[in-house]
């Protein structure tokens, strides 16, 4: 069982900065591929970034394309977001997910873990 706790969310103004945080339990996090997703109210989850286990990334180039960054750190278990240049259409429910298996993917489907989400309101 892997337990994904995010963080970092918060309202911030347009054009500003955050950083999410995603604090994974278990031995064995570095071999996890791990995806950041979103969900706006009245829409489906989006896939917004994801890193393999042996760091290659892969971004939705269409909404968040050279604003924001993927990142991990194996030796504290984590998984961050780097957003910049955040827009109103920013905001939405923020969830981090585990692929045990190392892969990555842009489909909800192909990831085995979810945390619980974190808020991020960007406002104008």
């Amino acid at each position: 069982q892997v337990q994904l706790v995010e963080s970092g969310g918060k309202l911030v103004q347009a054009g500003g900065s955050l950083r999410l945080s995603c604090a994974a339990s278990g031995r064995t996090f570095s071999r996890y591929g791990m995806g950041w997703f979103r969900q706006a109210p009245g829409k489906e989850r989006e896939f917004v970034a994801a890193i393999r286990w042996s760091g290659g990334t892969t971004y939705n180039e269409d909404s968040v394309k050279g604003r924001f960054t993927i990142s991990r750190d194996n030796a504290k278990n984590t998984v961050y977001l780097q957003m910049n240049s955040l827009k109103l259409e920013d905001t939405a429910v923020y969830y981090c997910a585990a692929n045990v298996r190392g892969d990555t993917s842009e489909s909800v489907r192909d990831y085995d873990y979810w945390g619980q989400g974190t808020q991020v309101t960007v406002s104008s």
